[in-house]
């Protein structure tokens, strides 16, 4: 399997990663998760943010990095767009948690680009 397709594992489990960091805790009710969640506030409600939003960046980074798969098989461009990817997936995590809005943009608008890349590259544009 390739390094690329690796990545779709990797970035299919970092929103599991901030919602474990949203529920840490004692006061943690796991009977009612979502209310707990609902109540978080500080980095807690910042970690669910990123969870819900891990969420939403995943289908379309699957998507790119299989089409890419599909029609150019492996190759390095996209292996490094799919590292690229989960590494700034992390750091927008990190930047939610942190409270550190200007950050957190850019590396959601990193991750943004390297799914545009992923598809380019599958067109053979770049």
């Amino acid at each position: 399997m390739t390094i690329a397709l690796w990545m779709i594992l990797a970035a299919a489990l970092i929103p599991y990663l901030f919602a474990v960091i949203a529920k840490f805790g004692r006061d943690y009710d796991n009977s009612a998760p979502r209310e707990y969640l609902a109540r978080a506030t500080g980095w807690r409600q910042r970690s669910n943010w990123a969870h819900l939003n891990g969420f939403e960046a995943f289908p379309p980074f699957a998507a790119a990095v299989i089409t890419a798969h599909l029609l150019i098989g492996q190759c390095a461009l996209t292996d490094w767009l799919a590292l690229g990817f989960v590494t700034v997936r992390l750091l927008h995590g990190v930047f939610y948690i942190a409270n550190l809005a200007t950050l957190r943009s850019a590396a959601w608008a990193a991750g943004f680009l390297c799914v545009v890349g992923l598809f380019l590259a599958a067109a053979r544009i770049i």
